[in-house]
């Protein structure tokens, strides 16, 4: 459709968004990582030069860097990939990898800028200000439902699901407590009040006022789902005027308040800064756990001895291809990027000795 949609430089640059089901003959499926059908998000793009399709692939990984860390609390690291990892095709291949639970390396986005090799291969041409055919330059990017898996398995615990705040669909469940039928309507009312102060202010809340179930299986239930806060009204909290509020980044007693008071301002404000905490917290530990678990190596020793214990590995790199493929065959780990955040100094391969540019990280991943 490029070929027949640009014509002149008036027509760059042409930018195309989609969300679309994609379906891949995956061998050994597992799921929301490897899915024989999945959801993405995928855009295309064709520009005059090559300093243009370079700033877009740059500016695409960059947001979905920012969408990993600032609301699904993902600390992912951002880097180039190596010529073997690179997609097919590409000039040059970005990629945001993030550590999962079990330290394995998830790819949870990748931006490429594919250069002038699918516009010469299917003759993609625009005119120039000066009257010249020239073949575009092209980008890819994508981030696909594998992300979701990445959630999970960032943040998930035995309980169940533990969802950063800023993009769970329920930020708030509300149960109410009673033992007596004379204490119903009181609390249900107490309940609904609590309920529209939070709604009014932009807050997700869900009441689960069925009576075909505990108070104690929804507090499992709703765990489960990985709801952050849960909200607590008994008949002692009508009469105080007051709630408990749970974290579920925090389980029991130390994740539970007091007689917060139903009051709205102070509710409201109370509800927004424990959710902004949980979404702190959540990122915090996964920066934690990720660099508690990536080790500097020196030597070829190293990096299999760290593979080896499930560790990512991380040193200077400046040996071949077949090189890279060697330690993929011996130790099952890949270069999962060059860092852009690279250390200053002087570096060595750790596989040649020879003098390296940048360092690379190395993992096992999905």
């Amino acid at each position: 459709m490029f070929t027949q949609w640009i014509h002149s430089y008036r027509d760059l640059p042409l930018m195309v968004n989609q969300w679309a089901n994609v379906t891949r003959w995956e061998m050994r499926t597992k799921p929301f990582v490897r899915t024989l059908e999945f959801l993405w998000q995928e855009g295309h793009t064709a520009h005059a030069t090559f300093e243009e399709a370079e700033k877009e692939a740059l500016q695409m990984i960059n947001i979905y860097k920012d969408f990993a860390y600032e609301h699904a609390a993902i600390p992912v690291i951002t880097g180039r990939k190596s010529k073997v990892e690179t997609f097919a095709g590409a000039a040059c291949t970005y990629t945001i990898e993030a550590m999962m639970g079990d330290k394995r390396a998830l790819q949870a986005g990748t931006s490429h800028n594919l250069g002038q090799n699918f516009s010469r291969a299917f003759g993609t041409q625009f005119m120039d200000e000066n009257g010249y055919r020239q073949h575009v330059w092209q980008t890819s990017w994508a981030i696909s439902t594998r992300f979701v898996g990445g959630i999970i398995m960032t943040h998930g615990d035995d309980t169940g699901l533990m969802l950063p705040p800023r993009i769970a669909p329920i930020q708030v469940v509300i149960v109410p407590i009673w033992k007596k039928s004379d204490e119903r309507t009181s609390i249900l009312e107490a309940v609904a009040t609590v309920q529209n102060i939070l709604k009014e202010a932009g807050i997700r809340v869900k009441v689960d006022d069925s009576e075909q179930r505990t108070p104690g299986w929804k507090y499992n239930f709703w765990e489960m789902k990985g709801v952050p806060l849960r909200i607590e009204i008994g008949p002692r909290d009508v009469t105080n005027k007051s709630v408990v509020v749970s974290r579920r980044d925090v389980p029991g007693k130390p994740g539970k308040e007091f007689g917060v008071s139903m009051e709205a301002s102070t509710l409201v404000n109370h509800v927004k800064i424990r959710l902004e905490e949980i979404q702190a917290a959540l990122l915090q530990r996964a920066i934690s756990f990720r660099d508690s678990n990536i080790v500097d190596v020196n030597s070829y020793g190293e990096l299999k001895e760290a593979i080896a214990e499930g560790k990512w590995a991380r040193g200077p790199w400046s040996a071949s291809d077949a090189e890279e493929l060697k330690v993929k065959e011996e130790t099952s780990a890949t270069i999962r990027c060059f860092p852009f955040e690279q250390p200053e100094g002087e570096k060595k391969c750790f596989m040649t000795g020879k003098p390296a540019e940048e360092v690379a990280i190395f993992a096992k991943s999905y």
